[in-house]
């Protein structure tokens, strides 16, 4: 099939962005970034917006730097970016390591960062990442600048915190520091498939014990979310096996909070 009629806009800067979003998202119109997962649902005609704003060409959205102990990910930087670590550090590497499971290689280099963000489909990796992360995220519109945390943005799957009339314009990830290590694994029926469930750890060794624990599981509820009773049951712990189990069965207490946790975690399942 191919896509229902649309009229293509393409903005040359953020101000002209803005003013097009406040006209046309009334009017049914979508922004157009890497485009790998609006063509498709397009040309199936599951999506018909009348306007595309391709924002491919506004200035400054191509951000990928480091300031102020901050990560910055402008709209237009694509999966691909990550490919190779942007530089030293552990949540750089970390990106590498997890780019390479999303879908295949002709779609990372064309979709974005934010873009898939902004789609919020629970089995997407950087969803994943971005709640793990506690990543900020930054909205622009004709009314301003809104910022807004990952635990406030997503609100299901296939949604956020976004308004209609909002682009969101940057992602912000911490430096995370040299001590820190992280763990990503991922279920598929085959590479490039969607995740049927996925799961990221990362922490620091500080004098033999744990500290600042974060675990996040994708793909397996509507949304991604840390797993906060696990982090508790990790932290201030020496790192073994056992530990490790403990945290593990943590994630099942949710599911049946009559019985209680038998881990006794400092926040409930």
């Amino acid at each position: 099939m191919k896509p229902a009629p649309f009229t293509y806009h393409r903005p040359q800067t953020l101000a002209e962005t803005v003013r097009l979003l406040a006209e046309l998202a009334p009017k049914d119109g979508r922004v157009l970034a890497g485009g790998q997962s609006l063509v498709p649902i397009m040309a199936f005609r599951l999506a018909r917006p009348a306007h595309l704003i391709d924002i491919n060409a506004v200035a400054g959205l191509d951000v990928l730097a480091v300031r102020d102990g901050i990560l910055h990910i402008g709209a237009r930087v694509r999966h691909a970016a990550f490919h190779r670590p942007v530089q030293d550090g552990p949540v750089v590497v970390m990106l590498a390591s997890v780019v390479r499971h999303i879908a295949h290689y002709p779609i990372r280099m064309r979709g974005t960062f934010c873009g898939s963000l902004a789609h919020a489909d629970p089995a997407a990796e950087w969803c994943l990442v971005a709640a793990t992360l506690d990543a900020e995220l930054v909205a622009l519109s004709a009314r301003g600048e809104r910022r807004l945390t990952a635990r406030d943005f997503f609100r299901g799957a296939m949604a956020t915190a976004l308004a209609a009339d909002e682009l969101l314009a940057e992602t912000r990830l911490p430096i995370l520091p040299d001590s820190t290590r992280f763990g990503f694994e991922e279920f598929s029926r085959r590479a490039g498939d969607y995740a049927l469930a996925m799961a990221l750890v990362v922490l620091s060794i500080e004098g033999g014990i744990i500290a600042a624990p974060r675990i996040g599981l994708g793909g397996v509820e509507a949304m991604p979310r840390r797993i906060e009773a696990a982090e508790a049951a990790l932290s201030g712990r020496p790192p073994s096996q056992a530990v490790f189990r403990e945290a593990g069965r943590c994630r099942r207490c949710r599911d049946r909070p009559d019985r209680g946790c038998a881990n006794q975690c400092a926040v409930p399942a």
